[in-house]
């Protein structure tokens, strides 16, 4: 259960009036008018030659939410139909600029039927106790809510803010941000001193509670593997080899690799290490034969500075070398996924650094204790911004499992989570009474 906020005598009244206004109740209405909006028009990265994701319509819907706060905002498209949303909040007043940053598209739904928790429907967001449950809840629209209504709660009060506040909405995140965070970055323009993607972070350990603030993020790989065999009938296994079982072989030795690196200051939760997601091999109505050649789809997660595609490859290839030695008919074929499928780790965010400190005092202020400081595991734009030279952090109250079915966020998290971003705002921006 969320704490009571441990001084709030030490709020100031201002303080104390913007997180008035943030309740359950706002934030469940806000994220279940974000959840349905343009879906399924999902994303998914392992699939680079299925549909991209559509995001116009929740794009718009965003986009037209910060004009209705009173943001300056432009719609920025690598691809029609898919435009990332830039709201801006300048007062004119020197200070520090920061980024706002969360991702419009969702990855697939898979299976409506097995939805139970909202009715059958993944787009319902239905709210069950404390939970609210539908996709996009947590990944990412329910984090997203606590920028937007941390934003609402300062324009309310009329406040100016010392510095530029931009909120960058990006599409394509899902497949790793070429038409979103890239395309921001690369040909837009984008940049600011810090910035703060609201993504989950409550994976982390030693937090019963989570919402850690993630310093760094791993990188990721994703590889396509090919076994080849000779074709044979089942009962004459003498006269083939079976790629499946080299494969099955390879699979496990892979798993007990341990890829070549130098340990981080921070780890995330998961070391450096392979996620197989595909297996393919045979055809219908060829099952009395060994099939010629046995595919998989694999992830290498948990990259930390300083691996690379080569460093990860030359891993995998001493793997193979290994089982040729023993065995010349061993004959395997590895190649890069087309598409952003190598994103290298992300350097940690010094803890000194201001955006940094001004979170962990708002989070303090809120909770009564200190944030836990970590590597998030997942790729999210953070990786993007912080790759261009911007100091860049994550933090959001979403749960990092990411369930195939009934995902969910916590709606106590998400209030708390939200408190703490308002709080961040007035202190980052230095932001003062409005006059009169």
């Amino acid at each position: 259960m969320v704490q009571a906020l441990s001084n709030p005598s030490e709020l100031t009244e201002l303080e104390q009036q913007i997180l008035a206004g943030i309740t359950t109740e706002k934030c469940v209405q806000l994220i279940k008018e974000l959840v349905p909006t343009g879906q399924p028009g999902c994303g998914n990265s392992i699939d680079p030659e299925a549909p991209m994701a559509h995001e116009e319509d929740i794009s718009k819907q965003v986009g037209q939410h910060l004009q209705s706060l009173g943001l300056e905002v432009e719609w920025v498209a690598a691809i029609e139909g898919r435009p990332n949303v830039v709201g801006r909040w300048n007062d004119g007043l020197p200070g520090p600029s920061l980024i706002f940053n969360d991702h419009l598209d969702t990855y697939p739904s898979c299976d409506p039927k097995e939805w139970h928790m909202s009715g059958h429907n993944p787009y319902n967001a239905t709210l069950q106790g404390r939970y609210l449950y539908g996709r996009g809840t947590s990944d990412t629209r329910g984090n997203m809510t606590c920028q937007l209504i941390a934003v609402e709660m300062l324009r309310q009060a009329g406040v100016k803010i010392n510095g530029e506040l931009i909120c960058a909405y990006t599409v394509d995140e899902e497949r790793h941000g070429r038409a979103g965070a890239l395309h921001l970055l690369n040909k837009y323009g984008l940049t600011a001193d810090y910035e703060i993607t609201a993504e989950p972070t409550s994976w982390t350990d030693g937090d019963d509670w989570g919402i850690g603030i993630a310093l760094a993020h791993s990188g990721l790989c994703l590889v396509d593997i090919e076994t080849t065999g000779v074709r044979s009938h089942i009962w004459r296994p003498d006269e083939g080899i079976n790629p499946i079982l080299h494969m099955a072989q390879l699979i496990e030795a892979l798993r007990n690799t341990t890829f070549t690196h130098e340990a981080p200051e921070i780890y995330g939760p998961t070391q450096p290490s392979i996620s197989p997601v595909r297996i393919e091999a045979g055809k219908i109505g060829e099952g009395q034969f060994t099939p010629p050649s046995c595919k998989a789809r694999v992830w290498v997660i948990g990259l930390v500075p300083g691996m690379t595609y080569a460093s990860i490859m030359q891993d995998i290839e001493q793997v193979i070398a290994q089982f040729h030695a023993e065995d010349n008919s061993f004959q395997v074929t590895v190649t890069q996924v087309e598409g952003e499928t190598f994103v290298p780790a992300s350097t940690e965010v010094p803890a000194e650094a201001t955006h940094v400190q001004a979170l962990s005092q708002a989070y303090q202020k809120v909770l009564g204790k200190d944030p836990v400081l970590y590597r998030k595991n997942a790729y999210c734009d953070t990786l993007r911004f912080s790759h261009s030279g911007i100091p860049s952090i994550t933090f959001g109250p979403g749960e990092d499992g990411w369930p195939p079915v009934n995902e969910f966020i916590d709606m106590e998290k998400v209030v708390a989570a939200t408190k703490i971003y308002a709080l961040f705002l007035l202190d980052f921006f230095k932001v003062q009474p409005a006059e009169g």
